[in-house]
């Protein structure tokens, strides 16, 4: 197997982190990259579903005054190739910070109870909630997979003038990812084809 092949167990997880409505509103966050991303996401749902892996679904509550994604904000919602997705045996997780691990139900111990340790980490932001998210369940010892191409994020200022593209943000978290030995980087096409059944 070459450093860069990759192999899905039959009960890997695909975490499927905050696809939410809000994040369609340009005017609240800015330019966003990878128009591919919602493509990709729904290819992988689908292949989860067929093939009957665990699929949990994270949806971010906002606290923060005039979040396009508080609770009773139409953006809350799963944006709707989600919400038509949504089976009966999916885990529905809510949180308020960016680790996915930080929610309700406790994603951790559902994780433990069915022995699942690899998990495929997709959604929005990919520097915010996806690579926090990634790196914890790294730290935590689990399997992690991120094909980036099924993450979307924002061009974002930081301190003293500086700022970076949703495409610069998101190759830094590729390298922070990768190189900080947290998960793997790959594609959704490299996904799929390791999902497959043999």
């Amino acid at each position: 197997m070459t450093e860069n092949a990759i192999e899905i167990a039959p009960d890997s997880a695909l975490i499927v982190i905050d696809v939410q409505k809000g994040f369609d509103d340009a005017s609240f966050w800015g330019p966003r990259n990878n128009p591919a991303a919602e493509e990709n996401i729904a290819a992988l749902m689908d292949a989860w579903q067929e093939s009957g892996r665990p699929l949990v679904l994270v949806q971010h509550a906002s606290s923060r005054p005039g979040s396009v994604l508080a609770p009773d904000r139409p953006g809350y919602a799963f944006k709707e190739f989600v919400a038509d997705r949504l089976g009966q045996e999916s885990l529905l997780v809510t949180k308020t910070v960016n680790s996915s691990f930080y929610g309700t139900p406790d994603l951790a111990d559902w994780l433990t109870a069915r022995g699942v340790r690899q998990l495929v980490v997709v959604g929005i932001q990919t520097n915010m909630c996806v690579e926090t998210t990634a790196r914890m369940a790294g730290n935590l010892g689990y399997d992690v997979v991120v094909p980036l191409d099924a993450t979307h994020t924002f061009d974002l200022a930081g301190p003293a003038g500086l700022s970076l593209t949703a495409d610069q943000l998101a190759a830094a978290t590729a390298v922070n990812l990768q190189g900080g030995g947290f998960a793997r980087v790959v594609t959704t096409t490299e996904v799929l084809a390791a999902a497959e059944p043999a």
